[in-house]
């Protein structure tokens, strides 16, 4: 269905709608379509839309996530050296890397980049850090630094998306920031950076080396992949739909191809590879073995904890209020 317009103020149109998101009011035009909003171009609603100004982290952190952070934090010295880590290879070298080579988004600049960063920040109760969009043929998003995050996203992801699916990949990334991630997460991808040839060959490999064991690095990457986990959680927080979390997946899935996929038979590829996981050791065996290779978990592997946590109800319960701790 063809998205219409935004009608300007003198344009005879229908009644005024203020956009759920975002805030803004919009005139809209009395000919049908689907109506989006001028400034986040997220589709306009009647529906209310709920922001988390005191969200606690443990609400909503996946299981796996805390434990795999656990076990991280009981190695002796761990938060030292990556401290130390990012004190040597330098938190300014992100800003310069991506100030210089990728695209800085501002209100002015992408600005339904910009509002749709400030939806997600809103939601989760979070400082709005700078946002980039980098050329790069990865389908992925990132975001790093300590002090001072930084949002990166890949031109080849935001391409194939609807905005909502956009605005769900942002708020994944200001879901690191709000769980706290960031630190363990900045070093993470260093590490990931350091499979590649000619980086490894650089003195900085050798520098990582001296400063983390080989547990720390092992420990630290097998945390940052249920780390996604938790913030698929906050993406769904933002987006409030679980379907666009669903197609989302489905195109790092499919990529272009998702166009022709019948996405209830994903949701049903999603629920047989949990069903199969639940039940045979075997296929379980090689999925965690497979997975400890990558930096995230499976698409559809990701798509089945979503569609656990909404069918457990504890993500309605964290909707209207009443959800408990997931530390406690």
């Amino acid at each position: 269905m063809a998205d219409i317009e935004i009608a300007s103020s003198d344009e005879n149109g229908g009644a005024p709608v203020r956009c759920r998101y975002c805030g803004q009011l919009n005139q809209t035009r009395a000919d049908g379509g689907s109506p989006r909003c001028g400034r986040c171009r997220l589709l306009l609603t009647g529906e209310p839309h709920r922001k988390f100004a005191e969200l606690d982290k443990h609400e909503y952190v996946h299981p796996s996530d805390s434990r795999a952070l656990a076990a991280l934090k009981t190695i002796p010295g761990i938060d030292t050296a990556l401290k130390k880590l990012l004190e040597v290879t330098g938190e300014s070298a992100i800003r310069v890397i991506f100030t210089a080579s990728a695209i800085k988004v501002t209100p002015h600049q992408c600005p339904d980049l910009h509002a749709k960063l400030q939806v997600a920040c809103t939601t989760l109760g979070v400082d709005m850090p700078e946002l980039f969009v980098q050329q790069n043929p990865t389908v992925n998003a990132f975001t790093g630094g300590v002090k001072h995050p930084v949002i990166v996203l890949h031109s080849s992801l935001i391409e194939r998306l609807t905005d909502e699916e956009v605005l769900a990949v942002i708020a994944h990334e200001v879901g690191h920031i709000h769980a706290e991630h960031v630190l363990y997460l900045t070093a993470a991808h260093l590490l990931e950076a350091l499979a590649n040839v000619a980086i490894a060959a650089a003195p900085v490999a050798s520098l990582v080396a001296q400063i983390l064991s080989g547990t720390m690095r092992a420990a630290l990457l097998a945390w940052a992949r249920r780390a996604e986990l938790s913030c698929d959680r906050a993406a769904l927080l933002v987006t409030q739909d679980a379907h666009v979390i669903g197609r989302t997946m489905m195109k790092l899935c499919g990529g272009t191809f998702a166009s022709k996929i019948d996405y209830e038979q994903f949701l049903q590829q999603a629920r047989d590879f949990q069903k199969t996981y639940d039940e045979k050791a075997l296929d379980r065996f090689w999925a965690d073995i497979i997975t400890s290779g990558l930096s995230h978990p499976f698409p559809v592997w990701r798509v089945s904890e979503i569609l656990k946590w909404v069918e457990s109800g504890e993500y309605q319960r964290l909707m209207d209020g009443t959800a408990e701790s997931a530390a406690a």
